[in-house]
């Protein structure tokens, strides 16, 4: 790890937070943006179970990513703090042993979901031919999520150093090839289903090997990994990262519960929510990079005691959340009649459509806002704040809701309830996460529960280097 200091601790703290949400946005939109081409693709051959089947099996897939988000944003928290300090060997070392730690706990991760898949499609509301093609396609691609999170790793270790760009390049490259592939094993070759699984899988293997050069080879940021090191390591890494997988999963657990409501609609309905589901994370790409993308700007400036720097951080970024997702809505507004033709989508599909372009869309001014709460957290050591925050929003009130606004709307009401709300929870958090930074060397430092943790490794040694 280059011996310089943090990046983050002088300079605009707007720019800081531009420049690494736009990065994170570029790639991490980008790589969704294949995603949303896959689906386009397998929509030209004219089956609506085909694009269900794939609804389905990304409700189920959808939890597998969330955990490498939460250790993603662990090992960018603790980098980035050690940064902060100054502490360059203990950086080394903790992201030599966030890698390790990360591929062993997805794999146990995938494992569980491929024994107990049939079981989870069947509670999504899967069935039938949707179900078994859901279920082939999860067999194809599951595995390949141990890579995807070497990638997200390495993208979590270079955002803690302030290398925006050259994490963005590891989505990035893949999401180029791909973008050549889809079609070719789509179409061309008429793999079908199997041609876009098996794009998927190139994808994430082609995502960890740029992100293992990128680290390694380019920036010299992993130092040999030790038993010890590792075990050091367990204790101050999972203090955030669970907190931040349970955050993270509330996501893809309320869109699991509304997959199987909007099921008793018909496979119309979910082939629209699929669709949606695919503009959402394209269009407010920068909104969810946000927590990984800024979690370096906050734990460098606590780890540097820049209080006043942290706050401004915040400040800036609902700013740019605010201006962000106005921007994007406007642009769906104006596209969905497009988007409708592009996916072939029946009279009731374009209702949920429109409903999300329209309505939905909107409230991402305020999801942003939970979102930017969530990164403070996380970075600055009350990552169960955002678990509670999450949770209230998925886990509790989504489900109620929709099931009350589904009975006046029809499906247009699952759309209706995710948006109402994701922007209640979303005010109440941006003000709880204001409270918290206000208070940040005016109260004392031992109620941050980052500072409970005991040190890593030898702090001294490790000044040294």
């Amino acid at each position: 790890m280059a011996k310089q200091q943090g990046k983050f601790l002088t300079g605009s703290t707007f720019g800081h937070v531009s420049y690494m949400t736009l990065t994170g946005a570029l790639g991490i939109t980008f790589m969704f943006c294949v995603d949303a081409l896959n689906l386009f693709w397998i929509s030209q051959l004219g089956e609506r179970t085909l694009v269900a089947a794939m609804g389905y099996a990304f409700a189920i897939q959808y939890f597998t990513l969330s955990a490498g988000l939460g250790l993603m944003i662990a090992t960018t928290a603790l980098v980035a703090r050690s940064i902060g300090q100054k502490a360059y060997g203990k950086a080394r070392e903790q992201a030599s042993a966030a890698l390790i730690i990360t591929c062993l706990w997805q794999v146990g991760v995938v494992t569980l979901v491929l024994v107990f898949r049939h079981d989870l499609l069947a509670a999504v509301g899967a069935s039938g031919e949707a179900a078994e093609l859901a279920d082939r396609y999860l067999q194809f691609t599951l595995p390949s999520l141990v890579l995807m999170a070497v990638g997200m790793i390495g993208g979590g270790i270079l955002r803690a150093k302030g290398e925006g760009a050259h994490a963005m390049s590891i989505t990035l490259i893949p999401g180029v090839v791909a973008l050549v592939i889809d079609p070719l094993f789509i179409i061309w070759m008429q793999l079908g289903l199997d041609g876009a699984a098996l794009a998927l899988c190139l994808m994430r293997g082609l995502m960890a090997t740029v992100a293992l050069w990128l680290v390694i080879g380019h920036h010299k940021s992993l130092a040999r990994p030790t038993l010890r090191s590792i075990h050091d390591m367990l204790k101050p890494f999972f203090a955030i990262a669970l907190p931040a997988m349970l955050t993270q999963m509330a996501t893809p657990f309320g869109n699991y519960l509304l997959t199987g409501l909007i099921a008793g609609f018909g496979d119309s309905a979910v082939a629209a929510w699929a669709v949606v589901g695919r503009l959402t994370v394209v269009a407010f790409g920068g909104i969810f990079s946000l927590s990984g993308a800024i979690a370096g700007i906050f734990s460098q400036n606590y780890g540097a005691g820049l209080y006043h720097r942290v706050r401004a951080t915040y400040r800036d970024a609902l700013i740019f959340c605010a201006l962000y997702s106005c921007v994007m809505w406007g642009i769906l507004m104006l596209a969905s009649q497009k988007i409708s033709l592009w996916f072939s989508l029946d009279p009731a599909g374009n209702d949920v459509l429109y409903a999300f372009t329209h309505f939905g869309a909107g409230g991402f001014i305020l999801i942003g806002a939970l979102m930017v709460s969530n990164a403070a957290f996380n970075a600055l050591g009350k990552p169960l704040r955002s678990t509670q925050t999450n949770w209230l929003r998925d886990g509790v009130l989504t489900l109620p809701i929709g099931m009350w606004l589904t009975g006046m709307f029809g499906a247009t009401g699952v759309i209706y309830a995710q948006t109402l709300v994701g922007a209640a929870v979303g005010l109440m958090a941006a003000l709880w996460g204001w409270i918290y930074v206000s208070k940040l060397g005016v109260v004392p430092s031992s109620d941050l529960e980052l500072s409970k943790q005991p040190a890593y490794g030898d702090d001294v040694t490790h000044r040294r280097q």
